[in-house]
């Protein structure tokens, strides 16, 4: 598993948990706004960190920290991904996956051995901006779509996403989305905000009164829409 590194501490990114996050390197995506680019794009990519200083981190960590988030990249193009999970969970810790749901079948395998405790998965936009949005020439949503159909089962406590960019967002976008999504646990609109490392420059989020009224406009179809 390709680490491209790592945050000690965070008490927000794992609901109800004091973890760190390991970052993978590496995406099938290309997303514009993405605030990773750097472990998006090969040539981009910091040196990796050995596998060793990261178990070295957590068996000291231990018993000060409740979880380890795996995000990116995307983690689930990883190789030995379910191999490093599980060493993890034999240290005790309590596992939160980002992804942005293109691997459906190795989402619910790691679900059905007990190998993550919490989905946070990325919905880009709406399916007919999906491919644009995540920096694709063109695209086959049936994955994305089946491991929203998954989550949405509830088999695992999970969250949607979707960072807003308002040159890629209209309120009709976001309406697309609840009703997609609509009866999810959890669904968190972010508003895009600048870092050097995004792959495409210009780009602007929305003033909090414009957030906070596309936020009113998605809760009445899903009501468990919130402002992170």
């Amino acid at each position: 598993m390709r680490i491209g590194g790592l945050q000690k501490l965070t008490v927000q990114d794992f609901p109800g948990k004091v973890a760190c996050i390991l970052f993978t390197a590496g995406c099938n995506f290309r997303c514009p706004f993405c605030h990773n680019g750097d472990l998006v794009r090969p040539d981009w990519q910091p040196a990796p960190l050995p596998w060793e200083e990261v178990e070295a981190f957590l068996q000291k960590r231990r018993g000060l920290l409740d979880g380890v988030c795996i995000s990116g990249g995307e983690p689930m193009i990883q190789a030995g991904l379910e191999e490093k999970i599980v060493r993890i969970k034999e240290m005790g810790y309590a596992v939160k996956l980002d992804t942005n749901g293109s691997f459906p079948e190795k989402l619910r395998h790691l679900a059905g051995a007990g190998l993550i405790d919490y989905v946070a998965m990325d919905i880009k936009n709406s399916p007919e901006k999906y491919a644009r949005t995540a920096g694709l020439a063109d695209m086959d949503l049936t994955p994305i779509r089946e491991s929203v159909d998954f989550l949405l089962q509830g088999s695992l406590p999970y969250e949607f996403r979707t960072t807003l960019v308002w040159e890629f967002h209209t309120a009709a976008d976001v309406l697309a989305i609840a009703r997609w999504i609509q009866g999810a646990e959890k669904y968190f609109l972010q508003n895009y905000t600048h870092a050097d490392t995004v792959l495409e420059r210009g780009l602007h989020g929305f003033t909090p009164a414009e957030l906070q009224d596309l936020a009113g406009q998605a809760a009445q179809i899903l009501p468990t829409v919130q402002i992170r």
